[in-house]
Formats: structure tokens, C-alpha cells, sequence
């Protein structure tokens, strides 16, 4: 192998290093920002994307409780949709809006 190419080689596993953790998911990427989610209006990506602790799965069945119950009267009531309790209300308490 050539200097050159040993050197390109180098180069591109320390980028992959470098960048690796990137790629992955984030939870404080929104750190310093004030994130404020209506809960009663928000579709399931902007759920997942903006509230700690939720996902897709449970950002679906936020949209599916509200479908079938209506809006939210409390941040507390988000406690009563499956898959979510307290703590992870607790977690989004300063996001929530209602």
C-alpha cells in the first residue's frame, strides 16, 4: 500500500470516529431551548421528536387517546394513556401546554 493511501485510509476511520456518536439519538439536543408542546394539538412526529421519553409508539397513542377521549383538561391526564406514567410526565412538565 501507498503512503497516500494509508494516509486516506487514517483519515477516514478517525472521521468515522469522529462523527459515529452523531448519529445517534440525542435526548438533551434541545438543551438550553424552551420547548413548549401542545399536547392537545400536536401530531405524533412532533410527540416523539419534542417530548422526553416518548417515542413513536407512544406518541401514537397519545393521538389515539385523544381521538377517543378528547383533549387533555392537565398535563396529569397524559398519565393515563398506555405506556406513560408519572415520571415521564413529571419529565415534560415545563413542555407541556395544554
Amino acid at each position: 500500500m501507498t503512503i497516500k493511501y494509508q494516509l486516506f485510509k487514517a483519515m477516514v476511520v478517525a472521521g468515522t470516529l469522529v462523527l459515529a456518536p452523531l448519529s445517534y439519538a440525542n435526548p438533551d439536543q434541545h438543551k438550553g431551548l424552551d420547548i413548549i408542546v401542545n399536547i392537545n394539538d400536536a401530531n405524533a412526529e412532533q410527540l416523539d421528536k419534542l417530548l422526553v421519553g416518548i417515542g413513536p409508539d407512544k406518541a401514537e397513542n397519545i393521538i389515539q387517546y385523544r381521538i377517543k377521549y378528547g383533549k387533555f383538561a392537565a398535563a396529569d391526564e397524559l398519565a393515563k394513556v398506555k405506556g406513560i406514567g408519572m415520571s415521564t410526565v413529571d419529565k415534560n412538565r415545563n413542555r407541556i401546554k395544554l
